[in-house]
């Protein structure tokens, strides 16, 4: 009887040491993740790992919001024809029209090379929808500058564009062809009176030859570490009339879209109208 009771205790010792034996340690036996587990046997499926960066993720999508003002007063299609504004020469007067044309958007990199958004956006302060611009994506980082034309460079100049045709864009081929950089038009006060004024801008033809007028704006440094940023882009439109030339539209008023020197002139003033506002960056 004993030796039946020591027999059994065996047995159940055999069995329970089998069962013992064949059980594994479990945990994460994926050497790549977070909470690799170099003792366990069995994967049970609980490993982690840290987000993987895609390029959608290294990517921030720029989108630009152009603003007008007057020397700090906002200036938007609901105050056209309204006698608002003074210039530098003492002109009082209001605005009815101002489109203008930028193009080729460009983040300069801290190494002095550039990133060009080939494109470009018809900006019309009667269209609200056209004050926004989203050219694309880039990467994550800090940039020397950001910068754009104003019109076209010669090379765009000599294109097609079916939508600027639409729009009555197009710049008069006997002075040089291609497309307007502005279109600006209002009226001022002479001598108790109202009269109007065109402030054209595009090629500027001498004698038959014609010159790019376009104005390359470079604008100051940003650094982007969000996903979605939105760049505000000031204009003063007062800039046009004040620096370095002042304007008189007694003088100047009309039929500037041939005049050589004036056109000149509206160009070395467009060097000092944008000006870098604030930038807002979210995920």
């Amino acid at each position: 009887m004993k030796t039946r009771k020591i027999f059994f205790i065996l047995t159940i010792t055999i069995l329970l040491l089998g069962v013992i034996s064949c059980s594994k340690n479990e945990g994460c036996t994926d050497p790549a993740a977070n909470n690799f587990d170099i003792e366990a046997e069995k994967d049970d499926g609980s490993c982690t790992y840290d987000e993987v960066k895609t390029e959608e993720h290294l990517e921030t999508h720029l989108n630009f919001n152009f603003s007008h003002n007057f020397d700090g007063v906002p200036v938007t299609a609901a105050n056209f024809n309204q006698f608002n504004f003074i210039n530098a020469n003492g002109d009082t007067m209001s605005i009815s029209k101002l489109r203008y044309l930028i193009s080729d958007i460009k983040l300069y990199t801290t190494s002095g090379d550039s990133i060009v958004f080939p494109g470009y956006q018809l900006i019309d302060l009667t269209d609200i929808m056209s004050l926004n611009y989203t050219p694309g994506a880039l990467g994550l980082g800090s940039y020397a500058g950001i910068g754009f034309n104003f019109g076209f460079d010669t090379t765009d100049n000599a294109g097609n564009y079916i939508d600027l045709n639409s729009a009555s864009w197009n710049w008069p081929a006997m002075i040089g062809g291609g497309y307007h950089n502005m279109q600006f038009e209002g009226r001022y006060k002479l001598n108790g009176a109202d009269s109007s004024f065109a402030f054209h801008n595009g090629t500027a033809s001498n004698m038959g030859n014609h010159e790019q007028n376009h104005i390359s704006i470079r604008l100051g440094a940003v650094s982007f570490n969000q996903h979605n940023v939105s760049i505000n882009i000031n204009m003063n439109i007062a800039e046009w009339f004040r620096n370095p030339n002042t304007w008189d539209l007694n003088t100047n008023h009309t039929n500037l879209m041939m005049n050589y020197t004036v056109q000149k002139m509206m160009q070395t003033n467009g060097y000092n109208v944008f000006s870098l506002g604030s930038v807002f960056q979210k995920q």
